[in-house]
């Protein structure tokens, strides 16, 4: 549990919740009152980069310090609990599926990514009425592609994708595809409910050098995988500090004084729903400690961090949605931050694979491969 954790990690909750109140509170009220998002972003950046968080998602080989699961959690957990929506500036980019890549795509794309010289893009969906898989042919000068890819979640900012293609004969790779390659046609970019931006690329025989595919053929969807897996208890840790920050907002509600002569916390109905939302997000909070000290000690989390995601989330959702019906209607004014944090929290329950898709998954592996502990 969070309370049982090291003094280091003491230390660095401590740091981060300084952080969040003096770098990041600050610029969420800065954004409000109408400054920028990039400059807000360069300020939450600078500040992370001082503090030492910026660094902790990167390799040590470009002068990060490759923070372990659990110390990444606590800082996860501490920021996501200021409800600020400006805690993913804290953390620098990751390689993601370019772990370990060879040259050229070492120096041309991996390096660049870490140093915020360029952006990429993810790009793994098909759309749901694709002709067929997006493919990568050989030929003389390389590889054609062809296909579509939907919901590329920075696709319409990336100067790069990472694209999950099938190789005719030797399987899926992932594959670097430069946004600016001609046959390259980003479609159309688009919002989300929660605000975050994607884009929808097809690609018409675009031409990409033979050594931009990542690894080996045949290993590209494991790739992919692993990345979605590392990001499933990073939601996780999110959503348990979002619903931290909802709690708080609501006890301080149903202790304040109430037109009726006591405050509304007093009534039981109320007290019983209230206690409903303190013991979801408790056992969440506790599932979610658990899975990052099981990762740190090298045991496979695949299917904890399945379970995590989705209790987490569905917690998370849970938790809003009866925080609004504690305060009322003036919870779902346009602006109000539980209105708000309403319409961001329903897509974490989508992404990195949707809740009864995971379910799916985490019996399989294990009823099939006897994966996972209780």
């Amino acid at each position: 549990m969070p309370e049982s954790i090291s003094g280091e990690l003491v230390a660095l909750r401590d740091r981060a919740e300084g952080f969040a109140r003096d770098v990041l509170v600050p610029n969420k009220l800065a954004m409000a009152a109408g400054s920028a998002e990039a400059t807000v972003r360069a300020d939450v950046v600078r500040a992370a980069r001082q503090e030492g968080f910026f660094a902790m998602t990167q390799p040590r080989s470009v002068g990060g310090t490759e923070a372990g699961l659990l110390a990444l959690t606590v800082v996860r957990d501490t920021l996501a609990g200021f409800n600020t929506g400006l805690a993913h500036y804290a953390f620098g980019p990751g390689p993601g599926v370019l772990a370990g890549c060879a040259e050229p795509l070492r120096s041309q794309y991996l390096l660049p990514l870490l140093n915020g010289e360029k952006r990429a893009g993810f790009a793994f969906t098909e759309p749901d009425d694709a002709a067929h898989f997006t493919r990568a042919v050989p030929d003389s000068d390389g590889l054609r592609v062809s296909g579509r890819k939907s919901y590329v979640t920075g696709g319409g900012s990336a100067d790069f994708l990472n694209a999950l293609v099938e190789l005719p004969g030797q399987g899926r790779a992932m594959l670097v595809i430069d946004t600016d390659a001609p046959g390259v046609v980003l479609e159309h970019r688009f919002e989300s409910l929660d605000g975050s931006h994607h884009a929808a690329f097809r690609f018409d025989e675009a031409r990409v050098p033979a050594d931009h595919i990542i690894g080996r053929p045949g290993e590209g969807l494991p790739r992919a995988m692993r990345q979605i897996g590392d990001t499933r208890l990073l939601i996780a840790a999110e959503a348990v500090g979002l619903a931290r920050w909802a709690i708080d907002f609501t006890t301080r509600h149903l202790k304040a004084p109430h037109h009726s002569g006591e405050p509304l916390g007093a009534r039981e109905g109320v007290r019983l729903r209230y206690a409903d939302l303190r013991i979801r997000t408790y056992a969440a909070r506790s599932m979610l400690y658990r899975t990052a000290r099981l990762g740190e000690s090298g045991a496979n989390i695949v299917n904890e961090g399945i379970a995590c995601k989705v209790y987490a989330t569905e917690t998370l959702s849970d938790v809003v949605d009866g925080a609004i019906q504690l305060v009322g209607g003036k919870a779902l004014t346009v602006g109000h931050p539980l209105e708000q944090l309403y319409r961001e929290v329903r897509s974490l329950r989508l992404a990195e694979g949707a809740s009864d898709v995971l379910r799916i998954n985490l019996s399989r592996g294990s009823l099939d491969l006897d994966k996972g502990v209780l």
